[in-house]
């Protein structure tokens, strides 16, 4: 594994924050699923995290305060029956979970009106599609 969780080009969280806790997984793996420890739950403590600069913090502990628990943001992945290859699921999850709370905010929508051209085609297809429906009738209209 590399050293750190890259998270942005320039954002790479160290290993040293991140905490790993390993326990038995639910999921398939015949009889070696009540032996071994194929589940893992990552965290990190985004709040006191000293690798992320403070707007970022705040915009990130402000995106995922559902997610987090005293300022601790905890990723599990039980998907696989190799613990490595839940190990490097979590990686993944908690990377694209970090990147998404950090992205800049969309730019806002500046309110525009329809054009006088567009309100006309408008009207003219509302007239011709009432037109077609009259014309389908048989009551004698």
């Amino acid at each position: 594994m590399e050293s750190g969780l890259r998270v942005h080009d320039r954002w790479v969280v160290p290993d040293v924050e991140l905490r790993e806790r390993f326990s038995r997984s639910s999921g398939p793996g015949g009889q070696g699923v009540n032996t071994t420890d194929s589940r893992v739950e990552l965290s990190l403590d985004l709040a006191a995290s000293p690798s992320l600069p403070e707007p970022l913090r705040a915009r990130a502990l402000d995106r995922l305060a559902g997610r987090l628990v005293n300022g601790v943001l905890t990723v599990t992945a039980s998907e696989h029956r190799a613990q490595l290859a839940n190990r490097e699921a979590a990686r993944e999850r908690m990377a694209a979970l970090l990147r998404e709370a950090i992205a800049p905010p969309p730019k806002r929508r500046r309110p525009t009106r329809p054009s006088r051209a567009a309100k006309e085609r408008r009207l003219a297809e509302k007239k011709r599609r009432s037109q077609r429906k009259r014309d389908r009738r048989v009551d004698g209209d």
